[in-house]
């Protein structure tokens, strides 16, 4: 899978398993399902992405854009997600069980 990076280079990956996706780009992408277990998308802009089902365990999204990303279902188990825009995020289903998140992150106002 090719990802493009916020400052224009892109680079292909086998698996997003583990991958280094520190600030890549992957607005509006069909990641539904897929696994990116330990992956780091520390500042990765992910918004409006369909990451429904998809499997980030362990994974690292400090600082990350998830606004308007659907992440219905999706294995957040001990994810990173301080900092993280989330602004319109659909975590429906989601399993947030040992996520790190700032305070008040989820709440709605």
């Amino acid at each position: 899978m090719k990802v493009k990076f916020l400052d224009g280079h892109e680079e292909e990956f086998e698996t997003l398993e583990g991958a280094n996706l520190v600030g890549a780009d992957i607005r509006n992408l069909n990641l539904k399902g897929k696994s990116l277990c330990g992956a780091d998308l520390m500042n990765a802009d992910l918004k409006g992405a369909d990451l429904a089902l998809a499997d980030l365990t362990g994974a690292n999204l400090r600082g990350a854009c998830l606004r308007n990303t659907y992440l219905w279902n999706a294995e957040l188990r001990y994810a990173n997600l301080r900092g993280v825009e989330m602004e319109g995020a659909d975590f429906q289903g989601a399993d947030l069980r040992g996520a790190e998140f700032d305070a008040g992150a989820l709440c709605q106002g």
